[in-house]
């Protein structure tokens, strides 16, 4: 049942939409020791308890039941119909994922929890399936045996003789809400079996249901829900007591880890400890066969699954390694597969032995293999790939021994001795080691080095025949040869494990500092699967997402250039990248969840949930191994730690910037409830003059009066486009129309539209070009000019003179506005642009201004990309000067 799992994409959208953002539910396991027990009654039980108290429950999936008790126990419950999958010409019916979360009861029946569903479900594993109702906001009930616990499988074996393949790993069940144990004497459950009471009743004379084997389950049920008690305390919130307890066992392609693994497992959840499984990387995994990489893929993914952590490490002796960890990581236990003592002359210590001596502070758990010595032999003797042999390799070879005797020959017609010959031929030897890959090529050179010496170099020539006082040289010389050839390749193996290993140090290093010296999400991202191409050589996708739960268009990052990764952007690929942010859990291909995908997909954890979803693609199926999950979760860590000070920094940004408007509206409201009182109070005070007593008042008085309501609603008109002004360019919603403008025509048009007491100024233009432009928005910078020159009209007496003028410099247009009216002070005019400050006055000066006028120029000039400052003009008066981009001028336009 292992065909691949396509999703409806649009069908699991929907369910990801409705489900967002709801609680998690609450699982209740009934837990026994064999089946038969009862579990199933008790969950229907409980289910019509719990519907007598208002809960809204559905069965989810029941199996069939032969009593007539337990179907009558189905009769007032909402049965929810199963999913039927054509496998292999066979109808199967399976527990329907997606109509359970359409209809999200309060609560659901799963039965079987440690069933492994049909080929084509989202889901590999039923319990995958309860994890998702559970994250969907829906309780379940559930039932499990306690052969079917992953730790327990090997016990459990050893005692019945038969190996449950239907497992679930310990933390499902760890991390139930509850656990209620249907317990039942031994001898009422055979009783049950030969009365045909259960389904299982055909197998009342199998060894399984023995009632001595029945004894021993319960016995193990009863401790490990006894454990789970144990554990309780801090499983619901509290602080872990720290034990001091590390347990370390070791992973391998022996067929006899798995029951190591499980026993580390359950030693670690005894004694409330860490728990870490150890690869070590030895010269030999690069030549290790298929089968045995199957089998450690198969290993590590079973310690992750019993809450191992996974640790590689590299070199040649697995001892000295393993003991290394052990004192930098404070490992307290070690958990081992027993190792045999090799017999001959090579009899030498075992792992045990030699770990006892490089760390005698260590306690070593040796766990015996009741496999059978072939496969003890095949654990201590890791079966390599066959050696292909390449006509290259062959071909080097001859070449090398070729030059050696043609060497031999030479020194031979100088006179110089055998033993220089000796010494050539095994230069050779270590020559070939070099330039060769593989051993075979090593041991074909030691022999034929002694053979080519004897048959050339010694009487009688050109014959295999030789004085027997040669027979220890040659022997002597195969023997240094083989020796030197071997340490040769260990060298050159090494020193290749030494380069992956820097270079994977190195991407580690450079993604740090990229990622901060990145400044956005974008980059990081960006960053992020270009270090991950480089250390996997793989085709990458990335979904960033748009901060509302949802996911931005994919970016892909071909490992090749010109790849075409169309097929990594289907929607059913969209639909399960979906999934993963939801649920924040890994999915896609070598997964248990949604097998049929093309990539594997992982989210970028973040402590408020994914951050985003990379999409690595599997070609042809084949798993990452151990060391590359570890450094692509290091990179994805640090990638969320970046995305999360980048999220953090914009959110600070935000907040000052609201902070900021905030206290703009706040300094508004206390300036216009203040400045705009008299003006109102004019207007109104005048108004009811003219409406009350105009017949009564000379024309020259109403004159008067009504040229003060003009003066200060004009005011009033000219703050609020201020006001507006500001508030836009602060938001940044005003739409810049930056165009090539004539000098003349902006200052023309601001002339025109100055305070009616202009004319008691002699106000003028000084232009050396009349062809001069810059790039602006000319609505803006009339407002800029206007505001300078009205500045100047208010706060210098009349018959006073202000100039407009414009020079270019370089690449820039400086503008000046200069008065030569009583000046301001330096300290003032270092305070002049900013917001509410008046000369003189800092709450304003009733009618004259709240501040804002040359608070607006700033804003306009930086707009523009400008500057703008206040200098004193000489010998009186103040200089206005701001700077904007000059425009060239085409004489034929």
């Amino acid at each position: 049942m292992a065909d691949g799992y396509h999703p409806d994409s649009e069908a699991l959208l929907q369910e990801l939409r409705q489900t967002e953002g709801q609680p998690g539910g609450r699982l209740k396991i009934f837990f026994g020791y064999a089946a038969g027990v009862g579990k199933t009654y008790a969950m229907l039980e409980a289910a019509h308890r719990a519907k007598a108290a208002g809960v809204d429950v559905v069965a989810g999936y029941i199996e069939p039941h032969t009593q007539p008790e337990t179907r009558a126990l189905l009769d007032g419950l909402e049965l929810l119909p199963a999913k039927i999958i054509p496998y292999k010409g066979v109808e199967l019916r399976e527990f329907d994922l997606d109509a359970a979360l359409e209809r999200h009861p309060q609560l659901i029946l799963v039965d079987e929890l440690a069933h492994t569903n049909a080929g084509g479900s989202r889901h590999v594993k039923r319990y995958q399936d309860v994890q998702e109702l559970l994250r969907a906001g829906v309780d379940v009930y559930t039932t499990v045996n306690v052969q079917h616990l992953e730790s327990l499988n090997d016990k459990v074996a050893a005692i019945t003789g038969v190996s449950v393949a239907e497992r679930i790993p310990d933390s499902v069940f760890d991390s139930a809400d509850q656990v209620e144990l249907v317990d039942l004497e031994p001898a009422d459950l055979l009783e049950r079996l030969r009365a045909g009471k259960t389904r299982q009743a055909g197998q009342a004379k199998g060894n399984f249901f023995a009632g001595k084997n029945l004894a021993s389950l319960r016995e193990i049920a009863l401790r490990r829900t006894a454990d789970r008690l144990d554990a309780a305390p801090w499983s619901e919130g509290n602080e872990k007591p720290k034990a001091g307890e590390h347990i370390l066992t070791c992973l391998s392609a022996s067929p006899s880890n798995p029951k190591v693994i499980r026993t580390a497992a359950r030693m670690a959840r005894a004694f409330h400890g860490a728990f870490t499984a150890l690869f070590v990387e030895t010269p030999d995994y690069a030549s290790m066969s298929e089968e045995d990489r199957r089998r450690i893929s198969a290993n590590v993914r079973l310690a992750e699954e019993l809450g191992a952590r996974i640790t590689t490490t590299y070199g040649d002796d697995p001892a000295v390694q393993i003991a290394e960890y052990a004192r930098i990581s404070g490992i307290s236990k070690v958990v081992l597969g027993r190792s045999p003592h090799r017999k001959g002359f090579r009899r030498t210590k075992n792992l045990v032995d030699r770990l006892n001596d490089l760390a005698p502070d260590l306690d070593i758990y040796i766990i015996p293999d009741q496999q059978g010595n072939s496969l003890t032999k095949h654990a201590d003797h890791p079966r390599r790939s066959e050696e292909r042999l390449s006509a290259g390799d062959l071909l080097k070879m001859l070449s090398v021994l070729a030059g050696c005797t043609l060497g031999g020959y030479f020194f031979a017609a100088l006179g110089i001795s055998d033993t220089n010959i000796i010494l050539l031929y095994l230069l050779g030897v270590l020559g070939i080691a070099m330039v060769t890959t593989g051993r075979s090529y090593s041991l074909l050179s030691s022999l034929l080095s002694v053979l080519l010496f004897n048959f050339f170099f010694t009487e009688p020539y050109f014959t295999l025949r030789s004085d027997p006082s040669y027979i220890a040289t040659f022997g002597i010389m195969f023997i240094v040869a083989l020796l030197s050839s071997s340490l040769t390749i260990r060298v050159k193996t090494q020193a290749k494990m030494n380069a992956d290993k820097a270079y994977r140090t190195a991407i580690l290093l450079e993604s740090s500092h990229k990622l901060q010296t990145a400044d956005s999400a974008e980059a990081i991202l960006t960053v992020t699967a270009q270090q991950l191409g480089h250390l996997l050589e793989r085709d990458l996708v990335v979904y960033p997402t748009d901060g509302k739960g949802g996911l931005l268009p994919a970016v892909t990052f071909p490992f090749a250039e010109e790849r075409d990764l169309s097929t990594l952007l289907t929607p059913d690929e969209e639909a399960v990248a979906e999934w993963v942010l939801k649920n924040n859990k890994h999915a896609g291909a070598t997964t248990n969840t949604l097998p049929g995908a093309k990539c594997l997909y992982l989210s970028i954890r973040g402590t408020g949930g994914a951050l985003a979803v990379v999409g690595i693609a599997v070609e042809g199926g084949h798993p990452l191994q151990s060391f590359e999950k570890n450094l692509m979760v290091a990179l994805l860590d640090e990638c969320a730690l970046a995305l999360e000070k980048e999220l953090t920094m914009r959110e600070k940004q935000q907040a000052e910037a609201q902070a900021g408007q905030e206290a703009l509206r706040a300094n508004l409201l206390r300036a216009i409830s203040h400045d705009l009182r008299t003006p109102l109070t004019s207007i109104s005070g005048n108004a009811n003059i003219l409406m009350e007593r105009a017949d009564q008042l000379e024309p020259e008085k109403r004159r008067s009066l009504c040229t003060a309501i003009y003066d200060d609603a004009m005011w009033l008109i000219n703050l609020v486009e201020n006001l507006l002004a500001i508030t836009k360019i602060e938001d940044n919603h005003v739409n810049m129309n930056m165009e090539p403008e004539l000098l003349e025509d902006i200052f023309s048009e601001a002339l025109s539209h100055l305070d009616r007491n202009a004319c008691k100024h002699h106000i003028c233009k000084e232009l050396a070009d009349d062809m001069l432009m810059a790039d602006m928005d000319a609505r803006l910078m009339v407002q800029v000019v206007i505001n300078i020159v009205n500045n100047a009209i208010k706060y210098t007496p009349e018959g006073s003179h202000i100039t407009l003028s414009a020079k270019k410099a370089g690449q820039l247009v400086i503008v000046e506005i200069a008065d030569d009216g009583p000046g301001v002070s330096a300290e003032a005019r270092e305070r002049l642009f900013d917001r509410f400050y008046t000369v003189g006055n800092e709450r304003g000066d009733g009618r004259r201004g709240l501040g804002l006028g040359l608070s607006l120029c700033k804003s306009i000039i930086t707009a523009h990309g400008g500057t703008i400052e206040a200098i004193k003009n000489e010998p009186q008066g103040t200089i206005f000067r701001f700077t904007l981009h000059a425009s060239e001028v085409n004489a034929h336009e």
